[in-house]
C-alpha cells in the first residue's frame, strides 16, 4: 500500500499556492469579523502572539473569555487518511499513543529525536470550551528529525511511524509519546491533526470533523536544533517565521503550543482543540 511521492523535495504541505484556498477563507472570516458581520473563529486573539516566548502562549480556550472552533488548515500532501491512496487509518496497530516506532508489516524503524509528548485536549466549542469531548479521537501526524514522513518520503516509504490515532477520555485529552519534529525549507515546525466524532470514525476513515495544524514557540525550536541530529533544521528555520509561514502568518494563537521541559529531559507540548 505504500507509495514513494515523486514531488517530496521542498514541496511538504505543497506551498502557498495549494494553501491559498484555505489563507484566503480564513482572512475573509476576519475581513467580516471586524465589520461585526460575523464572530471570530478560535478561541484567542487571531493575531499571533510573540514567537519567542513560549511561557506567554495558553492553550487554554476557556480562559480568553470566548471559544469557536480551531482554525481548520489544510491536511498537506502527506495525511496517510485515505485522501491520496495511502491509508494508515485501517491498519491493526494504528490506534496507539507511542508513535515512535513503525508497526504491521513496514521495516520497524524508530524515530530518532529529541523526545516530544503531545496532548491535546479536545473540548466542545458551543459549550463555551467548558464541556470535554469524552469518546472523540484524534489522528496526529508529523515530520521526522529530517523533515521526512513516514509512507511517503525517499528513504521512510516502508515507515509508518509518527502517526497514531487516540480516542479521548474523560477529560477530553489524548496524549501522544514522540520525537520534536525537524524543520524542512519553506514550514514553521509543526504537528498535523484531525479530529474525528468517534474511534470508529477515525479507523474507518470517515467523516473528519476538523483538520488542523499545531504550531511550535520559536524558543523551543532553537533549543532543540542545537541538539545532535538537527542541524539542518537551524538553517531551514533562519529562513522562515510564524508570520511568514503559509499556514500561520494570518494567526497562531490558537494553534501554538504550550511548551515544558528541555532539550536532555525532553518536552511537553499542550493545546485545547475546540471543535
Amino acid at each position: 500500500m505504500h507509495r514513494h511521492h515523486d514531488d517530496e523535495v521542498h514541496e511538504h504541505d505543497r506551498g502557498l499556492s495549494h494553501d491559498l484556498p484555505v489563507l484566503a477563507r480564513r482572512r475573509m472570516i476576519r475581513l467580516l469579523a471586524g465589520a461585526s458581520l460575523v464572530p471570530l473563529v478560535g478561541c484567542t486573539s487571531d493575531e499571533g502572539t510573540s514567537a519567542s516566548s513560549s511561557s506567554s502562549s495558553s492553550s487554554s480556550a476557556a480562559s480568553s473569555g470566548e471559544c469557536a472552533t480551531i482554525p481548520n488548515e489544510t491536511a498537506g500532501p502527506y495525511p496517510g487518511d485515505g485522501s491520496n491512496g495511502v491509508n494508515v487509518l485501517k491498519e491493526s496497530g494504528v490506534v496507539r499513543s507511542d508513535i515512535t516506532k513503525s508497526f504491521g508489516d513496514s521495516a520497524g524503524g524508530t524515530a530518532e529525536g529529541v523526545p516530544l509528548t503531545v496532548t491535546l485536549t479536545v473540548v466542545d466549542a458551543a459549550s463555551g470550551c467548558g464541556t470535554p469531548k469524552k469518546g472523540a479521537a484524534v489522528y496526529l501526524w508529523h515530520a521526522d528529525r529530517d523533515g521526512k514522513y513516514s509512507l511517503y518520503s525517499d528513504g521512510v516509504t516502508d515507515e509508518n511511524y509518527l502517526r497514531g490515532v487516540q480516542e479521548t477520555d474523560d477529560q477530553g485529552q489524548v496524549t501522544f509519546k514522540s520525537v520534536f519534529p525537524g524543520c524542512y525549507d519553506g514550514r514553521w515546525p509543526h504537528i498535523h491533526f484531525e479530529v474525528y466524532g468517534s474511534l470508529a470514525d477515525a479507523t474507518a476513515a470517515t467523516s473528519i470533523t476538523n483538520t488542523s495544524q499545531l504550531a511550535f514557540p520559536k524558543d523551543t525550536c532553537e533549543e532543540v536544533y542545537s541538539a545532535e541530529g538537527y542541524s539542518q533544521s537551524v538553517t531551514n528555520l533562519d529562513r522562515v517565521s510564524l508570520e511568514t509561514d503559509n499556514i500561520f502568518s494570518d494567526g497562531y494563537g490558537r494553534q501554538l503550543a504550550a511548551m515544558k521541559g528541555g532539550a536532555t529531559e525532553g518536552y511537553t507540548a499542550s493545546l485545547t482543540v475546540p471543535v
